[in-house]
């Protein structure tokens, strides 16, 4: 297998004298690129991994000054007969960054054009080509791996300008504060990384407030640490350091930074009251206002280092508070609880304070600080006070005018004279005595005041003191039902039935009583000696009874006399009249008028009964006119429809069927003009005489044919459209006429003609109208004489002569 050649610059100990200074030597001698032949020699620094050989990073340094500068050869031991060119692709060749490294087509060296920066590019990987002058590959690619050797040009660098921490006062040597940190952007693998941490300066604030040296730092870990004791707050608030960082273990490149460290309270000082006594003012009668404040010192910082909290140690009727002031951290001294001088004109309080926080094991072990305030009160003229407010008072609502309802209803603490009086009383019915506040019914109460709420009744009364100084309170007065009102009876008038089927009616009365219970119900009935003969009445319940009369009464007016009482105390009674009428009453218990009286006695007929009967009626008549429809349909001969005088313009409403009734054939006169045979069965022949067709021999029940025309054939069309002027009904008549003569179904001419009905509404109105103009006697009958010998007849009828 064919192989590469690999020519490298043997450099011996100068190669690692370079590494080791990171400084390029300008004056040592460059010894020629020596060729390599790795498929053949194992050499020294190569390494054979299967078929192909791996070829060892070329190490360049950084910001080398000597550029151009040959790194390595390439070239391939294989035999050709033509020209080998030599091409290198890669980061730093043909991509980016570009311009970095370049090879001679002709001899494989390859060299870098510019200092190489190892920060930007630690590393660059290339692949070498061995081609022919066609471009093709002789060669499989090889990878040249270049290394970019660090040099110590970049300084260490703090994260932040400036750290904050925090050290609580009084800690102990070897208590860490916080750590430090920097960052160094050479090779963290070689020693231009590797940094050193030291302080080289303190500074106390206030200044020169502690001179030692208080704060240490680790080397390695930038953590720093306390020193020395001495930490008070008190005496100094914080610290500046001023720190340094350097790489190379401390030997290299420096910078700066700062940091600053604030010494935090501990509650180690007990707030002292400053002054330890005090004067104060109360008033009395008043509460929840501020009579005075107490002051107290604390070198503590911080909110429950320094906030005070106070407390009162002999305080047993509770008058009096204290709370803390959260701006000021005084004490605020308040009455909570109305002082009274007349029971004490002076205090004498002991206050204590402490902090919110409990105070360190560091704290000097001393007592809690105490105060003590004198409060003297200062008596006020009191306003008066009543014994009870409201002042509740329970009297019946028929109290007498004058009765005292109560005395003694105020007293002044100061001892001064009281003057009393109403300011209100809705109703009037109080008074009240100036002096001495007796309070005293004026006039009989009524319960059924609208002022008087669930039965009471409030008024309010005021009393004011020598000073002018009042007070007022409300008078509750419960007042009590007393029986007043007698009951009163109801209804007073009312009917009552007689007769067999009313033995036990009666009237049923009740009472109405004004006044509330227990003096209403139950109410009590009863009647007088003198109508208890004929009347009694009976108890039903508390509340109502029946009067019923005791023997059968004629129908009349009857005034019975009802004696009706209460339940109260006393017992109150009314007498009432109650006008009775015993009537005859119907079913429903009402009163009848005579003709009902009548109707319904016991001879009559019931009312039931005579609607049995009158339904029965209606039914009969109904079923008869339904048989006399059911016959007159089965008789009826239906014929198509025409149109005539009487007929109106609807097709909807029009009757023109024509009947034939048996009984209406024609007279002896016309037999011999007709020859009538009949369609019938000589079995069918009547048995009873009667039966047959006058002057026919004809049984009843057959219909006539005619023998001068066809049988079964379609009947003419009749003039259906009355004349519009009455003088063309001769035109109408004869048109009529002439289709019924020409019509086989018809009967024989001799045969009336009856038209069954023919519905409502007709236009042509009624043939009355006709002659409504005039009278029979002003009517010339004469042109029925031209209409026909069929009209002859007619025309003889209405001859004047």
């Amino acid at each position: 297998m064919a192989g590469w050649m690999l020519m490298v610059c043997v450099l011996g100990t100068l190669l690692c004298q370079l590494m080791i200074s990171a400084e390029p030597l300008h004056n040592e001698e460059e010894l020629p690129p020596q060729a390599l032949y790795p498929w053949r020699n194992q050499g020294k620094g190569m390494v054979r991994v299967k078929r192909d050989w791996i070829i060892p990073p070329i190490r360049v340094l950084e910001n080398s000054k000597q550029v151009p500068e040959e790194l390595v050869q390439i070239k391939s031991d294989k035999i050709f007969t033509g020209e080998v060119i030599y091409k290198l692709e890669g980061p730093g060749v043909d991509q980016e960054p570009k311009n970095l490294f370049e090879i001679d087509d002709k001899t494989g060296v390859i060299r870098s054009k510019r200092p190489l920066d190892r920060e930007k590019y630690n590393s660059f990987t290339l692949k070498a080509f061995a081609l022919s002058p066609s471009g093709e590959r002789l060669e499989n690619p090889t990878t040249i791996e270049i290394m970019v050797l660090d040099q110590n040009d970049n300084r260490p660098a703090f994260i932040q300008s400036q750290f904050v921490g925090t050290i609580s006062e009084f800690s102990v040597p070897g208590t860490s504060v916080m750590s430090v940190l920097a960052t160094d952007a050479d090779d963290p693998m070689t020693d231009n990384a590797f940094l050193s941490y030291s302080i080289i300066g303190q500074e106390s604030i206030p200044a020169n407030a502690v001179t030692k040296t208080m704060f240490g730092i680790n080397n390695q870990t930038g953590t720093i640490y306390t020193r020395d004791v001495g930490l008070d707050r008190e005496v100094v608030k914080s610290f500046k350091l001023k720190l340094q960082v350097a790489d190379m273990g401390g030997m290299g490149l420096t910078s700066e930074g700062v940091a600053i460290i604030h010494v935090s309270d501990i509650n180690n000082h007990a707030p002292l009251f400053s002054p330890a006594s005090y004067s104060m003012i109360g008033v009395e009668n008043r509460k929840d206002y501020e009579i005075g404040r107490v002051n107290v010192t604390d070198r503590d910082d911080g909110t429950g280092n320094w906030e005070a909290k106070y407390f009162i140690a002999n305080n047993p009727d509770g008058n009096f508070a204290i709370k803390t002031d959260p701006a000021t951290n005084q004490g605020i001294l308040t009455v909570v609880k109305p002082l009274d001088y007349e029971a004490q004109d002076e205090y004498t309080l002991t206050l204590t304070v402490e902090n919110i926080n409990p105070l360190s094991n560091k704290a000097p072990n001393l007592p809690a600080s105490t105060a003590t305030v004198v409060v003297t009160v200062v008596n006020e003229n009191e306003a008066p006070h009543f014994r009870e407010d409201p002042i509740q008072i329970v009297v019946p609502e028929s109290v007498a005018p004058g009765t005292l309802l109560r005395s003694n209803i105020a007293f002044d603490p100061d001892n001064s004279d009281l003057r009393y009086e109403i300011s209100r009383d809705p109703e009037r019915w109080l008074d009240i005595n100036r002096d001495t506040g007796d309070i005293t019914a004026k006039r009989t109460f009524n319960m059924r005041s609208p002022n008087v709420k669930n039965n009471i009744y409030k008024a309010v009364v005021k009393v004011t003191d020598a000073g002018g100084v009042s007070t007022t309170a409300t008078v509750a007065i419960t007042l009590k039902e007393t029986n007043d009102f007698p009951p009163q009876l109801f209804p007073l008038s009312g009917s009552v039935c007689r007769g067999a089927g009313w033995t036990s009616s009666g009237l049923v009365v009740t009472a109405v009583d004004e006044d509330l219970p227990p003096h209403t119900v139950p109410f009590t009935f009863e009647m007088s000696d003198d109508v208890s003969i004929n009347w009694t009445i009976i108890q039903v319940n508390d509340t109502h009874a029946v009067l019923q009369p005791l023997v059968e009464l004629e129908a009349g007016e009857y005034a019975v006399t009802v004696f009706v009482s209460d339940s109260g105390s006393p017992v109150l009674s009314s007498y009432a009249q109650v006008n009775v009428t015993v009537c005859l009453c119907d079913s429903f218990g009402d009163c009848k008028s005579e003709a009902g009286a009548v109707l319904g006695s016991s001879v009559g007929i019931s009312f039931i009964a005579l609607i049995i009967i009158m339904a029965s009626i209606a039914l009969l008549l109904l079923l008869l006119l339904l048989a006399v429809a059911v016959t007159t349909c089965g008789r009826r001969h239906h014929i198509k429809k025409g149109t005539g005088l009487l007929v109106g313009e609807s097709e909807d409403d029009i009757r023109d069927n024509v009947f034939n009734y048996d009984e209406q054939g024609g007279g002896e006169e016309d037999e011999n003009a007709f020859n009538i045979d009949l369609l019938w069965n000589p079995h069918d022949v009547p048995s009873t005489p009667g039966s047959y067709y006058p002057g026919s021999g004809i049984p009843r029940g057959k219909q006539p044919l005619r023998k001068d025309a066809p049988h079964n054939l379609p009947s003419p069309i009749y003039p259906r459209r009355p004349p519009a002027d009455p003088t063309d009904i001769e035109d109408y008549i004869n048109e009529g006429l002439e289709a019924a003569d020409n019509d086989p179904n018809m009967p024989p001419y001799d045969t009336a003609l009856i038209y069954d009905y023919e519905g409502e509404g007709s236009l042509a109105g009624s043939l009355s109208s006709i002659a409504s103009g005039s009278s029979d006697g002003d009517q010339d009958y004469d042109y029925l004489n031209d209409w026909g010998p069929r009209f002859k007849k007619l025309a003889n009828l209405y001859d004047p002569r």
